[in-house]
């Protein structure tokens, strides 16, 4: 598979890790979905991201059948499919949000394929900096993984907390922007609490890949936020986020700062 070349530092993705790096300062990765609860207010919550103090956006592609997703990206992604939501609907929130952060674009492999082979590039003329799919393991289809790593956005790979240290160090050579490590076994939703073993779990990460390390899954407060940034290049904050959205941009700003000021205590 050939390397991106969103790997070099001409990526935003690349260049907010250093610039947020050099401020001794972790990433707040938010996640929501595109047309959630609604097409309006799902541009007003891009904004009301940005200005919380997101460094990265994920906007998830709405597909009929998330099943890494947990009970509440769920509900947002079929909402999001009744109000009409389309993966080209997603690049023209990109394109209108005028966002200076970077967005990455988050989906199963499904809606991307439907997009055509072009679908990548329009991704990255709107404003996107990168993708992540969920369910393209390293190595599961060479042809599109050659095709993804090829294109002009990062191409953002997962690793799971028990995967074998060889096995990441695997995925994250043919990844680029940073690593997305899963927090816990599971599908994606709000805990009270993170996995005792992360801290090893990030350990491990470390001594595969220099690519920035995100961790995701669960971290819903301030609190835990703070906890995990203190061991990671960043922290992705998704349902709870999803489930602000649903109140609409004022709670997602709200969120946001709250999430932003865990991480910079």
């Amino acid at each position: 598979m050939a390397s991106s070349p969103a790997t070099t530092s001409s990526n935003p993705i690349a260049r907010r890790f250093d610039a947020l790096r050099k401020k001794s300062r972790t990433a707040l990765v938010c996640y929501v979905t595109a047309g959630h609860p609604d097409v309006e207010r799902s541009l007003a919550i891009l904004n009301a991201l940005e200005q919380g103090g997101a460094d990265i956006i994920e906007l998830g592609v709405p597909f009929s059948d998330p099943i890494a997703d947990g009970p509440i990206i769920q509900s947002s992604s079929q909402r999001a499919l009744e109000n009409g939501m389309t993966y080209d609907g997603a690049l023209a929130l990109i394109e209108e949000a005028r966002l200076t952060v970077p967005v990455v674009l988050f989906s199963y492999l499904n809606p991307i394929l439907a997009a055509g082979e072009d679908a990548l590039t329009r991704a990255a003329d709107a404003g996107a900096s990168g993708i992540l799919v969920t369910d393209i393991p390293v190595g599961a289809d060479p042809v599109r993984e050659e095709w993804l790593g090829d294109s002009p956005l990062a191409f953002i790979r997962l690793v799971a907390p028990t995967t074998p240290v060889d096995r990441m160090a695997e995925i994250a050579r043919h990844g680029s922007g940073f690593v997305y490590l899963i927090s816990r076994l599971g599908v994606t939703g709000v805990q009270d609490t993170t996995d005792a073993t992360l801290p090893d779990t990030i350990e491990r990460l470390k001594s595969a890949t220099k690519l920035p390390i995100c961790v995701g899954f669960g971290i819903s407060t301030p609190k835990q936020a703070g906890s995990v940034g203190k061991l990671a290049d960043g922290v992705v904050v998704g349902s709870a986020l999803v489930r602000a959205a649903a109140d609409g941009p004022d709670a997602v700003l709200k969120l946001t700062r709250s999430l932003r000021e865990g991480l910079d205590a």
